[in-house]
C-alpha cells in the first residue's frame, strides 16, 4: 500500500493586480510597419509572439490608423468623460426644479389638511387681504 502524499498548502502571499498594458503611439506605428512590410507565411505571428501582442490588437490599431492617422493611435483616456459646462448647469437647474416642485406639493398638502380642519372644527376660512391699502 502506497502512502497517501501530504496535501501541499496554497500558497499565502497574495499576487499583484496585474496591470494594463499601455502602448505608445510610436511603438504601435512601429509593429504595424513592421507587420505591413513581413510577406512570409507566419511572419505576423512570429512578430506577435515575440512582443507578446494579439491579432486583436493589430485590429484595433489598423483601424485607428485608416480612420485617423497616426493620431488615431495616441492613447486614450479611459473612463466618464468630463461633463460640459451645460450639461452641468442643466443637471443642477433640474434638481433646483425638482426641489421646488416638492416644496409646492408639500404646501398644497398642508393647504388641503388646514381646510378640512377648519371644516371639522366649524372655522369659517379668513378671507385674503385685500391688496388695496386704504388711505
Amino acid at each position: 500500500m502506497s502512502k497517501p502524499t501530504p496535501k501541499l498548502a496554497p500558497d499565502p502571499e497574495v499576487t499583484a493586480k496585474p496591470r494594463r498594458r499601455k502602448f505608445t503611439a510610436a511603438y504601435k506605428a512601429k509593429i504595424l510597419e513592421e507587420c505591413d512590410v513581413a510577406t512570409e507565411p507566419g511572419a505576423i505571428g512570429a512578430i506577435l509572439r515575440r512582443e507578446g501582442l494579439y491579432s486583436s490588437h493589430l485590429c484595433q490599431w489598423r483601424e485607428a490608423r485608416r480612420q485617423q492617422g497616426l493620431a488615431g493611435l495616441k492613447a486614450k483616456k479611459r473612463g466618464r468623460k468630463p461633463k460640459s459646462e451645460l450639461a452641468r448647469e442643466n443637471e443642477e437647474l433640474r434638481k433646483a426644479l425638482a426641489r421646488a416642485e416638492e416644496r409646492a406639493r408639500r404646501a398644497e398638502l398642508i393647504v388641503g389638511a388646514q381646510k378640512k380642519l377648519c371644516e371639522v372644527l366649524g372655522i369659517s376660512e379668513a378671507p385674503p387681504p385685500s391688496s388695496e391699502t386704504r388711505s
